[in-house]
């Protein structure tokens, strides 16, 4: 039988999933195995590599066992990956030789301060599109370096660092590539937009020979075969993509101004900039949307840090829920927050504030405040939080996008997605493959494989399932902003003393 499915491969924050689709879009099986976070020191996030790789290969062979296929039947496979999270691992081995810094993590925060202070902010926002903050691989490849004693090693070539692409990579494919894909590679704060290469200036700022850093692909190439082993056969692997890059390819958002929102462990809004990069549009970044044939397409975003893992924190540290899908029942028993506000700040705020100083915030407690309007509170600020990209956005793009297209875990979680209409008051479409970022991955492997011709056969594919529309009017909109915006600037109060008992 003709090789016809599709792999993807998502490694994301608290889980590993794989998914086997037809070229056609159509989910045949999945599998998901989650692993353990950990919280060293506040702020701090970190995985064990191995759990990465493990959590992989098991998600990966029980969907191919799920949906009943051989190895030899899948035309091409796809990796989708949580971003920023950085690893160094000897090129000998294979093995990390430290743990997984998450991209949540907040210990390099004292680094970038510096880094400011030097005056660097201009030359990595012109050459990046990023800000300089602690949410980007640079600093915690500097810190991993300095920490473990590692920089001599680096030197000498005999050290990988990677993004959890380049990891899987080195690991599962044959021949071991040390590569990533151009999305990655933009999210390291060592990328140069504009020459698609890595920068010598900035290699040079953060003292990294260029030795350490992968060969970047574009996002649809052939990377290497899965090695035999794993599934009983080689399955190409035709693309590598940041989580956020691949969802925004499967949302179908081709055209300049089309707009995607993830909702997952945190949120993440892009928009398609087209063929140049966007503007500066401060509290926004600017990056690569993908890179395929050579040619970039580039991005606006907003990330949100903490979006579903607060649902998680009322769950596993609260105990207030059961399940984190309880998160709708409990907050469709109240009309509203009960004045209640939550800013979940547990590592700073993102977008388009960039404080890596906030922490979590609830305001406006009473005795009569509850489980229910804590639900709430949670949902509301994932709408609120996103909210004020879109904002930026829709300045950026001179008019309201309009519609807004929805994705990820949290995407399910019908009221949310009406809170964000009500918010925000723009249509809110959920697509019948909710996991999109797996089905971006799917369909970027295709377009590589040459199965999918280009972008717009695979934005074709896109399916809507439902859609939301606003239900209450600006005046109650404007108010609703109002208290949110309150609460947001008594947790950036907060962080002002916070950041000044850092800095003395």
């Amino acid at each position: 039988m003709a090789a016809q499915f599709l792999l993807a491969l998502d490694q994301g924050t608290t889980s590993s999933r794989a998914a086997v689709f037809t070229p056609e879009g159509r989910l045949t099986a999945s599998a998901a195995f989650e692993f353990a976070q950990r919280y060293p020191r506040p702020g701090w996030v970190e995985h064990e590599p191995e759990d990465l790789v493990d959590t992989t290969m098991r998600a990966m062979r029980e969907a191919v066992r799920r949906a009943g296929v051989r190895p030899g039947q899948i035309a091409a496979a796809g990796v989708a990956n949580q971003r920023e999270t950085t690893l160094v691992w000897d090129r000998e081995t294979g093995k990390a030789l430290a743990p997984a810094v998450v991209w949540q993590c907040r210990r390099t925060a004292p680094m970038v301060e510096r880094l400011k202070a030097e005056g660097l902010a201009p030359l990595i926002r012109a050459k990046t599109g990023l800000v300089p903050d602690a949410y980007f691989s640079a600093t915690k490849l500097r810190w991993l370096l300095d920490e473990y004693g590692l920089q001599e090693r680096a030197e000498k070539g005999e050290l990988c660092f990677g993004t959890v692409d380049s990891f899987l990579a080195f690991r599962l494919l044959s021949g071991q590539p040390h590569v990533t894909d151009a999305t990655n590679a933009c999210r390291t704060m060592l990328f140069n937009l504009h020459t698609q290469d890595w920068d010598d200036d900035l290699l040079r700022a953060f003292n990294l020979p260029r030795a350490l850093l992968p060969r970047v692909l574009d996002t649809a190439q052939a990377a290497g075969d899965l090695h035999p082993s794993l599934l009983g056969g080689p399955v190409p692997v035709c693309a590598l993509a940041g989580d956020q890059h691949a969802a925004l390819f499967g949302q179908g958002c081709l055209n300049p101004g089309d707009v995607k929102n993830t909702y997952g462990t945190g949120c993440f809004m892009l928009m398609n900039a087209g063929e140049r990069p966007a503007g500066d549009v401060p509290g926004l970044l600017s990056t690569l949307a993908w890179r395929i044939g050579g040619k970039p397409v580039f991005a606006l975003e907003g990330s949100v840090f903490v979006a579903g893992a607060a649902i998680q924190w009322l769950r596993d540290e609260l105990g207030v829920l059961k399940t984190a899908a309880e998160s709708e029942e409990l907050a469709r028993q109240v009309e509203d927050t009960g004045g209640v506000h939550f800013v979940p700040a547990f590592t700073g705020l993102g977008a388009p504030h960039w404080n890596m100083y906030a922490r979590g915030t609830l305001l406006g407690l009473t005795r009569g405040s509850n489980r229910c309007h804590l639900a709430r509170a949670a949902l509301e600020s994932i709408a609120f939080q996103s909210d004020d990209l879109l904002r930026l956005m829709a300045g950026a793009l001179g008019r309201n996008p309009g519609v807004l297209r929805a994705d990820g875990g949290g995407s399910a979680n019908s009221l949310m997605m009406q809170l964000q209409a009500d918010i925000s008051g723009v249509r809110v479409q959920r697509p019948q493959e909710r996991e999109t970022t797996a089905l971006g991955a799917a369909l970027l492997a295709g377009v590589g494989k040459g199965l999918i011709d280009g972008p717009r056969e695979a934005a074709a594919l896109w399916r809507p399932e439902r859609d939301f529309e606003p239900a209450i009017g600006e005046a109650e909109r404007k108010a609703r902003r109002a208290g949110w915006a309150a609460a947001v600037e008594t947790a950036l109060t907060d962080a002002g003393r916070r950041e000044g008992a850092a800095c003395s």
